[in-house]
């Protein structure tokens, strides 16, 4: 039957009763568990009142000339959408999104009527007719009942598509469209607001009675966010403090840090020690949900500012951690590194419009925040105008109040620009799988995958192609560079996926899902796949890999990072016979890799690089793209001094890689193993290969590739390189002497040595005993080493399997003594040198340290 909207609130009789009375002494306000002790009087007013400053500003923050460009955009949107409305047809509110059977239209729709709402409660700023037009809210208001009787209200018709859009989307836009007319709707109909507030009640599927279910997967990090931040504006317009606090204490749990061997509500989406950030149980997230999350947080500190809901015990310092220790080892001159960006790396978005949303939240955060952390926030924020390459654009922030405070910290000369970065920094980001390295000119980034974490995102025609981008891929930014020329959207576009710098992939076709399956996902509820199951997540979405070994050591500013390659959940799962006949999935290529990162370099190890399967293999050392008019220049050496001129039977000791125009350089070093083959030609492909809904866009790039070819069959192989960023062809020529050598390069053990830093570092893939130079490792492991002049020497010791209770390393030699080690780490002296015990159980592929002499 026809839902209407009187029969709908009686179909919700808990609710109308809640409902029945209004303001801050309706019936359920001052119970039950979540009701908020501290709210002070006015608070449902002041929390209404925050929402409507930070979405549509102040008299004060709109009289600036730098928030004029974003109050032209505002207008400029409800302009268009009320066109829009007056060209709609049959079945439309707006002109071209029918409505009935599409949700993104729909989800659309109320975007739409919250954007035109917007525009009528901006005040101050450039004149418009829109400001305060009663006119214009009553057709918004129109609109939402006409939406609600048709095409909203009917529960049993309604919930198609992606959950996102009815539990999320939906009611974020409603939610603000009823806060920025609540004067409005108190006039027009006083029901509409109760009315929403029990849809979205009821559309919350994956909740619990209505509310947030903490125990559901759908309810974690950035969703559970964003659905806290509506119920927090949803209790304030039904005066329900209840609700405000039931609403705040859940989102409070997306500050805890994630203890994997102790999760809560058993959720593993959040941050994590190590500044890991994890969404979807398995994928690497931060620069994308991320930052949703970081947006979202920040925000509720702004709109429960004086209300008294929101506790002070710390919560901004908590945040301001996740800035310091999170987002900015990913963030390099402005842009968000591709390894924490899941599908979103296939959009047109780049990493610059990324960060200019931690710009926003980073800004108003200092806000909540005093004395020198205050002072290291707005640093940042100036260090991160200073250094991008691509100039932050104020206009796409959320408030015009943060653009305001934007540009008082660009003008204040009490807090100078300041990286949270130290100027060399290596980050272990073992709990998802990804290292960055920085040092002054470069960032150094690897993607890696295992058992816990997934080896790629693909999800909604989103990241068609993403097979191998949690196998080692790595990417080098140099500094200088507008990224977007040489990462990106262009760069998964012109790039072969079988090449991604730094993968080692079969040679063979593999189609994507559409291609696949006819569709965005696999379809076959009879074996429990359906668009949002856990079948899906875990064998079409983000699967993830088969192995154990991925992880490494952290040792002040070097590191290690070792992974032994493995297939993807699906591939295992279909050999068990787990998955249907015609599920497709694809076997992986095999490889045991290593990264030894220094201050000149990184140093790549490869072994038992082959394919189980007899098909050709190849290993990508390194991709780059330039545009077609760039000048390219490749130069090399031969190892006895001839200059390089091609790929021949000799191979040549070093290459270097020059894009002159942009004062950039990169070089490699070969240190073992086949002949490398280079290619530099040009490829022309459509955005639209990499993400359905991309603007079908032909892109041109000359693409360069280097990389080791194996054919059919051929047996396994290893291989020694570096990369050197910003290397001169003598400084090149100069590791004929050194100082660089490899120890060992097996799939039981990786090592290497550089003698001018006094450091060895390796990788132990296997149980027994493994010696490289005076270490001796006990099973797997990732240890350096590194001697100073002064006769003290430091270690650093991490379980990259994590599932040892304890890993040993023996170093060789005169005995020493412990000067500090971490809790955890015994040292002591053995026959014939010192034997270091570290207990690493649930220590989730952290790093231990102990300093010797």
């Amino acid at each position: 039957m026809e839902i209407s909207r009187r029969t709908l609130v009686s179909a919700f009789p808990a609710a109308a009763a809640v409902f029945a009375g209004a303001g801050p002494a309706s019936a359920g306000a001052a119970a039950g568990p979540g009701a908020a002790a501290g709210a002070s009087p006015g608070a449902h007013d002041r929390l209404i009142g925050n929402t409507v400053a930070m979405f549509a500003g102040t008299a004060e923050s709109n009289a600036r000339p730098e928030v004029r460009a974003k109050l032209a955009a505002i207008d400029a949107a409800a302009r268009s959408h009320l066109t829009a409305m007056d060209e709609a047809g049959s079945g439309e509110l707006f002109r071209g999104l029918p409505l009935g059977t599409s949700d993104g239209n729909l989800n659309s729709t109320f975007r739409y009527l919250w954007e035109i709402a917007l525009a009528t409660r901006v005040t101050g700023g450039p004149a418009s007719d829109l400001q305060g037009s009663a006119a214009v809210q009553q057709r918004v208001l129109d609109g939402l009942v006409r939406v609600h009787d048709t095409y909203y209200g009917d529960q049993s018709q309604g919930y198609y598509g992606n959950w996102f859009h009815w539990e999320i989307g939906i009611s974020s836009h409603v939610s603000r469209t009823l806060a920025l007319l609540a004067d409005a709707v108190a006039e027009y109909d006083p029901g509409l607001v109760p009315l929403y507030i029990a849809s979205m009640d009821a559309y919350l599927r994956n909740g619990k009675d209505g509310d947030v279910d903490l125990d559901s997967r759908f309810h974690t990090g950035a969703n559970l966010a964003d659905i806290t931040t509506n119920r927090m504006l949803q209790g304030a317009l039904l005066g329900d403090d209840a609700r405000i606090g039931k609403a705040v204490a859940d989102q409070r749990t997306v500050y805890a840090t994630v203890d994997p061997y102790r999760p809560r509500h058993g959720v593993t989406d959040g941050f994590y020690a190590d500044g890991s950030f994890i969404q979807h149980d398995s994928v690497a997230y931060t620069g994308s949900y991320g930052t949703s999350l970081l947006s979202r947080v920040v925000q509720t500190l702004k709109v429960l500012d004086g209300t008294g809901h929101l506790p002070d015990d710390g919560l901004a310092a908590v945040v301001r951690t996740w800035v310091a220790d999170g987002f900015a080892p990913l963030i390099f001159e402005g842009w968000m590194m591709e390894v924490v960006r899941g599908r979103a790396v296939s959009r047109t978005t780049s990493g610059y419009a990324a960060v200019a949303t931690v710009v926003e939240a980073v800004a108003d955060l200092s806000a909540h925040t005093t004395g020198a952390d205050a002072t290291a926030l707005r640093g940042y924020v100036k260090f991160l105008h200073e250094t991008s390459r691509v100039a932050v654009d104020p206009t796409g922030f959320v408030s015009p109040v943060s653009i305001a405070r934007y540009a008082d910290i660009l003008a204040d000369a009490s807090a100078p620009p300041a990286d949270l970065n130290p100027a060399a920094r290596n980050v272990a980001f073992n709990a998802m799988d990804r290292t960055v390295h920085r040092r002054p000119g470069f960032a150094f980034a690897l993607a890696r995958s295992s058992d816990r974490i997934s080896k790629y995102e693909y999800m909604n025609g989103e990241n068609l192609m993403p097979w191998f981008q949690g196998d080692g891929a790595h990417y080098l930014y140099l500094s200088g560079e507008d990224q977007t020329r040489v990462f990106g959207v262009d760069y998964y576009t012109a790039v072969s996926p079988y090449r991604l710098a730094g993968v080692t992939a079969p040679a063979e076709a593999r189609r994507t899902i559409p291609e696949l399956y006819g569709g965005l996902w696999y379809d076959n509820p009879e074996h429990g796949f359906t668009s949002s199951s856990e079948s899906q997540n875990t064998y079409v979405y983000f699967p993830r890999g088969t192995n154990t070994f991925s992880g490494g050591a952290a040792l002040g500013a070097y590191g290690a990072a070792g992974l032994v390659q493995g297939d993807d959940a699906a591939w295992a799962a279909h050999q068990d016979g787990l998955l249907p006949g015609d599920f497709v999935a694809y076997r992986n290529a095999r490889a045991t890799k290593s990264w030894f990162m220094l201050d000149e370099e990184i140093v790549v190890l490869a072994a038992d690089v082959g394919d189980a399967a007899g098909r050709a293999v190849t290993t990508t050392l390194d991709t780059r793209i330039a545009d077609p008019s760039e000048a390219v220049h490749l130069t090399g050496r031969l190892r006895d001094g001839t200059r390089w001129s091609g790929t021949g039977a000799a191979p040549p000791a070093w290459l270097r890689y020059a894009a002159p125009g942009r004062g950039t350089a990169i070089g490699y070093v070969f240190l073992d193993g086949p002949e490398p083959a280079v290619a530099l030609g040009t490829v022309t492909r459509s955005r639209r290969t990499v993400r359905l809904t991309n603007p079908d866009m032909a892109v041109t790039k000359q693409v360069f590739s280097l990389g080791v070819e194996q054919a059919a069959g051929a047996a396994p192989v290893a291989m020694a390189y570096a990369l050197v960023p910003g290397a001169s062809e003598r400084q090149l020529g100069g590791y004929a002497e050194g100082p660089l050598s490899v120890l060992a390069n097996s799939a039981r053990l990786q090592a290497v040595k550089h003698s001018g830093l006094r450091l060895v570092a390796a990788n132990s893939f296997t149980s027994g005993t493994h010696r490289a130079e005076r270490l001796w490792i006990d099973g797997r492991a990732s240890v350096i080493w590194q001697e100073a002049d002064d006769g003290t020497a430091e270690i650093a010791v991490s379980d990259p399997t994590m599932v040892r209770d304890t890993v040993s390393v023996t170093v060789r030699g005169r005995a020493r003594e412990a000067l500090a080690a971490d809790e955890g780490v015994r040292v002591r002296r053995v026959p014939g040198g010192t034997r270091i015990d570290v207990t690493t159980r649930r220590a989730h592929g952290r790093s231990f340290t102990a300093r010797l002499r």
